[in-house]
């Protein structure tokens, strides 16, 4: 049996995409005969996965000021490394793997799992301190790990191409979606939605932390320019916790919400968030860069049918399930929500095709190709920080 440590401090805040995809990790090695998991959560150790946190949108928020304060990262990094080292070996750990892209100092095989490379690709997405942070730690902890993960093809050709890491210790590995997330009649939503006074199948949906990446303001442009008939019969429902730089979103969202033509829920509960998902017209989702896209791929697995961005991984998840078009192309993205809102037959189109792609995604697959990847890194290896430092000179900032 292999003990594998994970590093699944991020439970213990509000799960964003990263957190979902630890808890996920964490239920599924769990589960497992050949793999004896520790969970390291933050100054702790674990073998129980904690239940995700409901915690309110305003203690959220308090995080999220908090969390790049300048010095505030390497005064907590330096307290969870310390205790991670010391411990770690002491308790038999084989191979560590890092969900969350900066790696804690380990001396034996390491498995990093690197989601997207958005402080590169959109530094001004990001407070500058996390970009200091991550232009100064991510490459060395790249190097010293014997197997990276991605989330996509997309975001694994990045660091081949960035970083000269060889490709034969990179793979990709889709996200999945719970079961939770399924096609849902009017009756099963109703409990929930006539609470927030929606109707099922008259709503959009945009789901995802409210920061500049996510582009949301995008998507009020678009549907602010609908025909005010179709804005009153189909509201726009945004669900997600507040980031950062969200000052000027939220003068645009202020007078859609008071008209009520935009509902605001803040952060949810899977289950509730499961529910309004499934009672939606569409998702609504133009982001300007993605390394996967869970939202996207919940939406599918729902048979909600999703207009996305065309760019970064998102064409993996949704194939040709989805209305596409460039991020920021608000005239097409207005067209394509006027077509989900009047064409049925295209709804239906879509549901069909977003149901059937949904199901090539597996929480199963995604945890048997990891464990594959633990052996891999097991195997007799060439250091990563031996190798040559390739990195293209159009990121050296």
């Amino acid at each position: 049996m292999m003990r594998v440590a994970l590093n699944a401090t991020c439970l213990l805040s509000p799960l964003t995409g990263i957190g979902h995809y630890t808890r996920q990790l964490a239920l599924g090695l769990s589960a497992r005969e050949d793999i004896d998991p520790l969970l390291f959560l933050g100054g702790r150790w674990s073998q129980s996965v904690p239940e995700p946190t409901r915690t309110a949108a305003s203690i959220g928020r308090l995080a999220a000021v908090g969390r790049w304060i300048p010095g505030a990262y390497a005064v907590r990094r330096l307290l969870q490394a310390s205790r991670f080292t010391a411990q770690a070996r002491r308790r038999g750990v084989e191979v560590y793997h890092e969900p969350n892209i900066l790696p804690l100092p380990f001396d034996g095989p390491t498995v990093l799992t690197v989601h997207d490379l958005s402080w590169i690709r959109h530094p001004e997405s990001h407070p500058d301190e996390r970009v200091r942070t991550m232009d100064r730690h991510f490459e060395p902890g790249l190097r010293r790990s014997q197997v990276v993960l991605t989330d996509s093809e997309f975001v694994r050709h990045e660091i081949i191409q960035e970083f000269g890491f060889p490709a034969d210790r990179i793979r990709a590995i889709p996200l999945g979606v719970e079961a939770l997330f399924s096609p849902r009649s009017a009756e099963q939503t109703r409990p929930v939605l006539e609470t927030l006074g929606l109707i099922h199948g008259q709503y959009l949906l945009a789901v995802g932390t409210l920061e500049p990446r996510k582009n949301l303001s995008t998507a009020l442009k678009a549907y602010r320019a609908l025909p005010a008939s179709l804005r009153a019969r189909h509201p726009m429902v945004v669900i997600g916790m507040r980031g950062w730089k969200t000052s000027g979103l939220e003068q645009e969202l202020a007078p859609l919400v008071d008209a009520g033509e935009v509902r605001q829920l803040g952060y949810l509960p899977r289950e509730e968030l499961a529910l309004i998902t499934a009672g939606a017209l569409a998702l609504v989702y133009p982001s300007l860069y993605e390394g996967f896209g869970l939202p996207p791929l919940e939406a599918m697995s729902c048979g909600v049918p999703s207009v996305t961005s065309n760019t970064s991984s998102l064409p993996e998840v949704v194939g040709d399930s989805a209305l596409t078009m460039a991020p920021q192309d608000i005239d097409t993205l207005n067209r394509h929500l006027q077509d989900l809102l009047t064409l049925p037959e295209l709804r239906q189109t879509l549901s069909v095709r977003a149901l059937a792609r949904s199901r090539q995604f597996s929480w199963t697959r995604c945890v048997e190709e990891t464990v594959s990847a633990y052996q891999l890194a097991l195997a007799p290896a060439r250091p990563a920080d031996t190798l040559p430092d390739r990195r293209s000179p159009s990121l050296t900032r």
